[in-house]
């Protein structure tokens, strides 16, 4: 199999199989971070100008396909830095579901953002919430205590929201 980005109209007119809509998205540099302790600052700059290039919030996402490495320094900041462009209000506990496909095959370095866009597209298509794989519960003190998101264990049908199309987000920091 193969991914291929085109144009919607151009996928329209040649009947391919469209998998999902690529509706926004955010780059940002880690200014004060380095590949082993990511940057807070340059993280939400980069969902920030992703959701405000979609013309979405936060909300509007179901399922959030992180870029988790298992490390606690990095995945503490991108939860921190997900939870900051969430805010304190506007949401109920666990409802946007996260994972990484890195629970599953481990970091394949360059290849890593293209591993969690294919996860995410088919979890698109299979209206499945995939899990992640060897998670227990939250450490003490976590943002999943009891912010807006959980990690699915097991496979999950991903119910559509009253009026509202399945949405996700992939972070490949």
């Amino acid at each position: 199999g193969f991914i291929v980005l085109k144009r919607l109209s151009d996928a329209i007119r040649d009947k391919d199989r469209i998998y999902a809509l690529i509706h926004g998205s955010g780059l940002s540099n880690d200014i004060g971070g380095n590949l082993l302790a990511p940057d807070t600052e340059g993280q939400i700059r980069a969902m920030t100008l992703a959701y405000q290039n979609s013309g979405w919030t936060p909300f509007d996402v179901d399922h959030i396909e992180c870029h988790g490495t298992g490390t606690p320094v990095g995945d503490g900041i991108e939860l921190k830095s997900m939870q900051a462009i969430w805010g304190q209000e506007g949401w109920t506990r666990g409802q946007c579901a996260i994972g990484s496909v890195k629970s599953m095959i481990g970091h394949l370095l360059t290849g890593a953002g293209i591993a969690g866009a294919i996860k995410t597209l088919l979890a698109l298509h299979r209206q499945t919430l995939p899990p992640s794989l060897n998670f227990r519960r939250p450490g003490k003190g976590s943002p999943l205590e009891n912010g807006p998101f959980r990690i699915e264990s097991t496979a999950t049908e991903w119910k559509r929201r009253k009026n509202h199309p399945r949405r996700a987000a992939l972070s490949a920091f």
